[in-house]
């Protein structure tokens, strides 16, 4: 159903003589994605993404998600979902799964069908997300807001101790699993910590990576967080959706905030509903349709 005319107007062209690839760029909150919708995942996706993302050289992102059809219309086991989702980091290493690149990704497919509200099950590398996506309140026909079910959060990574140890002046630390690693360090002002130098410390402690968050409480509200991010294989982002979740799942442990939080980032604001899973609700915005060669 969704892999139709519709969908293939937006899908890896092949025009007279060479080919070119057509691009959607979104962002979520500043956290910015390229998104590709294919037949199958290019066999240079990672060289691919390295390339298309590399600032004031490339098109410029944080990651390229690849869109492509769910094999026989189901997920591994059986699950029906409407589409895959791959993505790399901007580095060309392989991630599991983006709260922020999934709603970039979701609303990449909603707009090439003209659709905009609805819901979608994508299989990802850390499992099946559902999102329902529908018009912002702000009444703008290139942003939508979406929530995405996250699944339930488990325990993170464990750090090998033969690794550096950061000098990060940390109260607590935790480590969550989203379908991604994360480590959230609690601290008394997350301006004052050097993400550039300590955040690539903390990524590599872990055996297969881990994305970063220093986290405090908002002064002055109630039940929020404000939050700074070092993501595994990009580096400093404006914002990371699994990673709000990560803190606000760590926050809510430590007794710090209730289960509706408000998280901060420098790209703005998420929502985190915290159950028997996660809830993430956040904006996607569409920035432009891009067409290089491949």
């Amino acid at each position: 159903m969704w892999w139709d005319s519709g969908i293939r107007a937006a899908r890896l062209a092949v025009m007279t003589g060479s080919a070119t690839l057509h691009l959607v760029k979104h962002h979520g909150l500043g956290n910015d994605f390229l998104v590709l919708v294919a037949d199958e995942v290019p066999s240079d996706a990672p060289a691919l993404a390295a390339r298309l993302c590399r600032r004031h050289h490339g098109v410029g992102a944080d990651g390229l998600l690849v869109a492509t059809p769910a094999p026989d219309s189901s997920a591994p086991g059986g699950e029906s979902v409407d589409a895959v989702m791959t993505l790399f980091n901007s580095d060309g290493s392989l991630a599991e799964m983006s709260g922020n690149g999934i709603r970039c990704f979701v609303h990449a497919l909603a707009r090439a069908r003209g659709l905009d509200r609805g819901s979608l099950r994508v299989a990802t590398g850390g499992g099946v997300r559902r999102v329902e996506f529908a018009p912002s309140t702000e009444g703008r026909a290139d942003l939508i807001s979406a929530t995405v079910d996250m699944g339930p959060a488990r325990p993170g990574p464990v750090a090998d101790p033969a690794a550096p140890t950061p000098t990060t002046e940390v109260v607590k630390e935790r480590t969550v699993d989203l379908g991604n690693p994360h480590v959230v360090l609690l601290v008394a002002d997350t301006a004052r910590v050097d993400l550039e130098v300590d955040g690539p410390v903390w990524e590599h402690r872990y055996p297969d990576g881990a994305n970063v968050h220093v986290v405090a409480p908002t002064p002055g509200r109630a039940d929020a967080l404000t939050m700074r991010v070092w993501e595994r294989g990009a580096g400093l982002t404006e914002a990371c959706g699994t990673g709000a979740c990560a803190a606000a799942v760590a926050a809510h442990d430590w007794g710090l905030v209730g289960p509706e939080v408000v998280v901060h980032m420098p790209g703005g604001d998420v929502s985190v509903s915290l159950g028997d899973t996660v809830l993430l609700t956040g904006p996607s915005q569409w920035v432009a349709d891009v067409e290089v060669p491949a």
